[in-house]
């Protein structure tokens, strides 16, 4: 079943068009991740299904919903983590959820929440005090605290240690499985491609592909590389008349072939008729960096840096 639908979506700053021709479909009870270059129209969508924005044109439907017409049904079935939030410093996390429950007609259990996040020695904590995975986890019990049945969100882990990033990553996990659907807008491609059941690549405006994270990297079509050693003589014409086969070099007895599509089935079955056995065998696989450049045209942003656990 259609938890969202978002069909040809504009939205204009003065002369800066934000969001060209945006659709895509999220499905109940999947991780739909939203990758793309910075200004490629990732957050602008984002505000305009949470209703905080007004599309120019196009529709979207929030469990049949529409975020503007029907805002106060939405942001009951709605959760959001924004990119950029704060709170005072003084508050503690027990008198933030009690505040956000406040706004919801039939709340989550918060005490549950803070369970669930790995937040229950830290309620009575001040905000200032707690690190940067923890004011994250805090923005997701916030974000799951009216009971929604979709939850947003975006950038969760820019600024975390890897530590910090990969527990994150299980909470994200944990939601899911509890039945919350989750749209998850994020530059980090490990995090998109371990997190997502589909991906939506946004260029310009515009969606330039979606598909799961595996179709999208087979799509791109990437470059792969194959490295052996060998003891017997092999004549390099064997891998070299491959279809897959782009180059093969050979540096101090280590065999590369490079190419794409079924290289490694390519060269394994190339070896095994000529009767050649490969040694220390190891493949750089292409992963969503490489699918993301080829649909943009351009690399993935680097990371901001990290905020340290303590």
């Amino acid at each position: 079943m259609t938890a969202l639908e978002v069909r040809n979506l504009h939205k204009r700053y003065g002369r800066h068009v934000a969001v060209e021709d945006v659709s895509f479909t999220v499905e109940e009870g999947e991780i739909f991740g939203v990758i793309g270059p910075n200004g490629a129209g990732k957050t602008t969508t984002v505000e305009c299904i949470a209703g905080l924005r007004t599309p120019d044109s196009g529709a979207i439907s929030v469990l049949g919903l529409d975020p503007i017409r029907d805002r106060a049904e939405v942001r009951e079935r709605l959760g959001v983590q924004l990119q950029e939030s704060g709170f005072p410093d003084a508050i503690t996390v027990a008198e933030a959820l009690e505040l956000y429950s406040s706004y919801y007609r039939n709340p989550a259990d918060w005490r549950e929440l803070v369970e669930l996040l790995g937040l229950a020695d830290k309620r009575d904590t001040r905000y200032k005090a707690l690190s940067g995975g923890q004011k994250q986890r805090l923005s997701i019990a916030l974000a799951l605290v009216g009971g929604p049945r979709i939850a947003i969100l975006d950038e969760l882990t820019t600024g975390l240690d890897p530590q910090a990033r990969r527990d994150t990553w299980n909470l994200i996990a944990r939601v899911r499985d509890t039945g919350v659907t989750i749209l998850l807008v994020t530059h980090f491609m490990d995090e998109a491609e371990r997190l997502s059941d589909r991906i939506a690549v946004i260029d310009g405006g515009r969606v330039a592909a979606v598909d799961t994270p595996a179709a999208l990297i087979a799509q791109a079509n990437a470059v792969q590389r194959v490295r052996f050693r060998v003891r017997q003589p092999l004549d390099g014409r064997v891998l070299t008349g491959l279809p897959d086969v782009t180059d093969v070099q050979i540096t101090e007895g280590r065999w590369t072939v490079t190419g794409s599509g079924q290289l490694l089935s390519s060269v394994a079955g190339a070896l095994a008729r000529a009767q050649v056995v490969a040694e220390d065998l190891r493949v750089d696989r292409h992963g969503l960096d490489d699918a993301f450049e080829a649909f943009t045209g351009r690399a993935p942003e680097s990371p901001e840096p990290l905020q340290k656990e303590g």
